[in-house]
């Protein structure tokens, strides 16, 4: 009879960005300056939409979000990995693997539906600009934000009970800086034929359908900006749009495409350096994007660092 060789593993082994010990100091330094800015950056836009009156509309609302999103997210990977790095360890427990599966997974979908949230603000304000008081009043937008946690943290979860049923080698090494659903299943010695194919339904409900939503969103709202003549409102709804649509662009075209792919191709180096894209460079970028094409933010941005400003 054959033995298997795997038992109730106790850690994994992230093999990280590189075993090359001379760039160690290097990644340390990077990732914690981006890690520091991501942090500063996201903090500073939710500070601004908290503390200024003029900020206190639905889109703003969904943007404060998302930023405390971002600061969750990039906080579930980074620490661990600097960690790692500076005590020369690449070790992280099975508990700690699972947690970080658990809400790195959820505060992916949860960019995903603000995100799609965020898009369905702007076909209301845009193309029905005389019923959007109405329709994105506080009760929905705080309903659409909750029942975003709610998904999720229900779908992640059962996608971490799914993984609590298999087994894994003795020395399991995961080919990436953290714990990622996709590649954790990879590792597993027993049958993930039943979490393969959950992970597949739930990457297209979760995944497509929301990206298939924001598409029809901005047809609409090109098809209404083609009809206004207002050039004023042409570059106003530009303005915010543009923004919205500068991240949706960088949150989908790293993400999703390194996140389905991972699911059905073998790791490669190349696949982890994409997936820095979107679960560092994307949350530190979104601060940046918001507040440098958004005139409301500068507007706001400038009352805070000039308190005598807003008295004038």
């Amino acid at each position: 009879m054959e033995t298997k060789n795997h038992t109730e593993v106790s850690k994994f082994l992230h093999l990280g960005l590189s075993e090359d010990p001379t760039l160690q100091p290097l990644l340390f330094g990077l990732f914690l300056s981006m890690y520091l800015v991501t942090m500063l950056g996201n903090l500073l836009i939710t500070l601004l939409i908290v503390s200024d009156a003029h900020l206190h509309t639905p889109m703003y609302f969904f943007l404060s979000n998302l930023s405390l999103v971002d600061i969750c997210f990039i906080s579930t990977t980074i620490p661990k990995m600097l960690v790692n790095i500076d005590t020369h360890s690449k070790d992280i427990s099975y508990v700690g693997c699972l947690t970080q599966v658990y809400f790195f997974t959820v505060f992916v979908g949860l960019d995903n539906f603000l995100l799609t949230v965020m898009a369905y603000d702007r076909f209301v304000a845009i193309c029905h600009p005389l019923h959007y008081t109405v329709l994105m009043n506080p009760r929905l937008c705080a309903l659409l934000v909750l029942m975003s946690w709610l998904v999720m943290s229900l779908v992640v979860l059962f996608h971490v009970l799914l993984i609590m049923r298999l087994t894994f080698p003795r020395a399991t090494e995961i080919p990436h800086f953290f714990c990622e659903l996709a590649q954790v299943l990879k590792v597993a010695c027993s049958d993930t034929l039943i979490d393969n194919i959950c992970l597949y339904v739930s990457t297209v409900l979760l995944g497509v359908f929301p990206v298939s939503g924001i598409l029809f969103s901005y047809s609409k709202i090109v098809s209404s900006l083609m009809r206004m003549s207002s050039t004023a409102g042409k570059n106003k709804a530009f303005s915010t749009c543009g923004s919205h649509l500068c991240v949706v662009s960088l949150f989908y075209g790293t993400g999703l495409g390194v996140y389905l792919s991972s699911a059905v191709t073998p790791s490669s180096q190349s696949s982890t350096m994409a997936s820095v894209m979107y679960t560092v460079v994307t949350p530190m970028l979104n601060p940046f994007i918001y507040s440098l094409r958004n005139k409301d933010v500068k507007a706001a941005l400038g009352r805070l660092l000039s308190p005598a400003a807003s008295c004038l």
